[in-house]
């Protein structure tokens, strides 16, 4: 008895022990994937304020928890079973999604250092409350859109980085990555929109420190945002070059990836700095890549694609102009004397001319047939010659 209770303690400590080994797998794998996503999470952070713009300080906060409910769905619902079931049956797929999403991200950085270098800004929508009713539901909808796709890369990123472990580690893993980046983004975005909000209350008390804090706050507020933009535009380029760097290594393309892995190996040597000099040679090769990269995607994007559009509008354009049906066009013709306006209609078959008078004169009209291809003139214009009306009929 006593030697059986012995050995169903020491299973219980080798169950505990595996649990412990699995645990930290679960939080080596957690950090390993969560740093990789790091770009992308800082995007996601700097873009979902943006959605909140004109919304009442009363609704931010549950509109944020809205957004939230709706990434985490996305996450664990949509996306986490498809890339499992894909890192465990087409494993081989995974190279070629996370270039695409890659290119994305080297694609949203550098449309925005485009935009900036020419002084161009995207054009922005009205503010929610000049959108009337309905305005909240559209902005949470926009929101868990453009969600999806940033979730979508930080969860392949994260699979990457755990590619390697069992299948149930790595959903576990994925799941402590989707609930804690998820709390992590939001909980920033909530703590970014209140802190002017902070700063405005903080202006109205009585102590003259808290209003000076406020007013901090209130005017530090924009330039926090700036500043998360373009850290998160610079994050972008680095992790989208550096899948792309990493995708093309697998396919055969291995120049650029070999001067990255020569440029590591000349200073991760150097006692205490080393590494960190060697994380920087990868990012800035991987970030000007990524510029690169992105560019190119730009360019096809806002220039090829669309001078091929515009091309294609013109040919239909000239068709239409030019077809056996041309465009109906209204000119004024006649005014009354109370001073309303016929119009003319004027088309390829034949041109009417209706025009009506009122006064004391008394008009008579000439008929005009379906067949004619002039329209006869009033008989009054001319008393002199009543039957000059009829002259220009055929």
């Amino acid at each position: 008895m006593a030697g059986g209770l012995v050995a169903l303690l020491d299973d219980v400590a080798a169950l505990a022990r595996l649990a412990a080994a699995s645990i930290d797998d679960v939080a080596a794998g957690t950090m390993k994937a969560s740093a990789k996503a790091a770009g992308v999470v800082i995007d996601d952070a700097a873009v979902t304020p943006q959605y909140l713009d004109g919304v009442k300080p009363n609704r931010e906060l549950p509109i944020i928890k809205k957004i939230s409910t709706g990434s985490i769905r996305n996450k664990l619902i949509f996306i986490l079973p498809v890339i499992l079931l894909l890192s465990e049956f087409l494993p081989q797929v995974l190279t070629p999604l996370l270039m695409l999403g890659g290119t994305y991200l080297c694609f949203e950085g550098a449309e925005k250092v485009y935009e900036k270098v020419r002084g161009k800004h995207a054009e922005k929508d009205a503010p929610a409350v000049e959108q009337g009713a309905g305005a909240e539901d559209q902005i949470v909808k926009s929101a868990v859109t453009t969600d999806f796709i940033l979730s979508a890369e930080i969860m392949v990123i994260s699979l990457d980085q755990v590619v390697d472990e069992s299948f149930w580690i790595r959903a576990l893993i994925l799941v402590v990555v989707a609930v804690l980046i998820t709390a992590v983004v939001y909980g920033a975005v909530a703590i970014l929109v209140k802190m002017d909000d902070i700063g405005l209350s903080m202006t109205k008390k009585s102590s003259e420190f808290s209003q000076k804090v406020g007013k901090s706050l209130v005017t530090a507020m924009p330039k926090v945002m700036d500043f998360i933009s373009v850290v998160g535009t610079f994050a972008m380029l680095w992790v989208g070059g550096h899948l792309i760097l990493v995708g093309v290594h697998e396919f055969g393309f291995t120049p650029i990836h070999d001067f990255v892995g020569f440029l590591q190996g000349g200073v991760e040597d150097i006692a205490t700095v080393g590494g960190l000099l060697a994380w920087l040679a990868d990012t800035v090769v991987s970030l000007i890549f990524g510029l690169v990269w992105g560019l190119i995607v730009v360019f096809i994007v806002h220039f090829v694609l669309k001078s091929l559009g515009k091309g294609h509008g013109k040919a239909l354009g000239a068709d239409s102009k030019n077809g056996p049906h041309k465009a109906t066009v209204q000119t004024p013709a006649a005014t009354t004397a109370s001073g309303t306006s016929a119009l003319v209609t004027e088309n390829n078959a034949a041109t009417a001319t209706q025009g009506a008078r009122t006064g004391d004169a008394t008009s008579t009209d000439t008929g005009t047939g379906p067949d004619h291809s002039n329209t006869g003139t009033n008989a009054g214009d001319d008393p002199a010659n009543p039957g000059a009306s009829s002259s220009n009929q055929e």
